[in-house]
């Protein structure tokens, strides 16, 4: 896409329902707080699933982004969200969603009202629902201990969105949550899940995703790629295929997130007329 106007990149990511993580390492050479007008900007156009069932609702906190597939329906929701810090990490699993609460109302835990306090910030026992309250405007409690939430923002934090800067709960673009408020209902499975990096097949073709460690967390470019054969043998039937190693490097080198294709399966004219005979 090109710039409307002289703007930032967090702009055209919250256009875009992009997170800022994502939208950074997709345009690594620009300046984030300053694009001109007509400048080019690169988006995503496509994205693995992750490795999770598909029904339900699935949060990858490795790429910032969750996924939403309707019972009846084939296609894909798919949304940017903030995930907890290295402190206050959004805990891992399945669960479902136990409550929805329009206009939440926000009691913060002491253990947040004293860090709050301790950098000069005090907060109230009870912050009420409006444009400042961190919830937002929707909020779907997840069956866990602890209060976790996937709910909205207050209008201070909105480029906070697509980074790991919560305590612990699940952050989306205003209008990305209006939508997912309506779309789900309680009792709604989640799965709570750290992938960052995927494989998928596309007509045929092999691709790799790969994203940055959390914060707090370092791996090798060795062990991104035991883990990345690991996923592409399970996906090929168990087999590993003879694969573009100097691709696959440099998805796991520079990790923009960005689906990258590694394998082309040829089909033999068997292949193809048992392919059609299943249609």
């Amino acid at each position: 896409t090109r710039a409307q106007q002289n703007e930032t990149l967090l702009d055209i990511a919250r256009r875009f329902s992009i997170g800022q993580m994502e939208i950074i390492r997709l345009n690594q050479d620009l300046d984030r707080w300053l694009i001109k007008k007509d400048q080019v900007i690169t988006l995503p156009n496509k994205r693995i699933l992750p490795d999770s069932p598909h029904f339900g609702i699935t949060l990858n906190i490795a790429e910032y982004r969750m996924y939403y597939y309707p019972e009846d329906a084939t296609k894909v929701y798919s949304f940017a969200h903030g995930v907890g810090r290295q402190d206050w990490k959004t805990p891992l699993g399945r669960t479902t969603v136990q409550k929805k609460v329009k206009d939440p109302v926000w009691r913060p835990p002491e253990s947040i009202r004293r860090e709050h306090a301790a950098n000069g910030d005090p907060l109230p026992e009870v912050v009420p629902a409006g444009i400042h309250n961190p919830l937002g405007a929707y909020a779907l409690y997840l069956n866990l201990p602890g209060d976790y939430r996937i709910h909205g923002t207050d209008i201070d934090k909105i480029f906070g969105i697509g980074m790991q800067i919560t305590h612990g709960c699940v952050r989306m673009y205003p209008e990305d949550i209006d939508q997912l408020y309506h779309l789900v209902d309680t009792g709604t499975p989640v799965y709570i899940v750290k992938q960052p990096i995927k494989v998928g097949w596309l007509d045929n073709v092999l691709y790799v995703e790969a994203h940055p460690d959390l914060e707090g967390e370092e791996t090798t470019l060795e062990q991104r790629r035991a883990n990345a054969l690991a996923l592409i043998q399970k996906a090929n039937n168990n087999q590993l295929p003879e694969i573009n190693q100097a691709a696959l490097t440099e998805a796991l080198e520079k990790q923009t997130g960005n689906p990258t294709p590694i394998y082309e399966r040829i089909l033999s004219p068997e292949d193809i007329a048992n392919e059609e005979s299943s249609v």
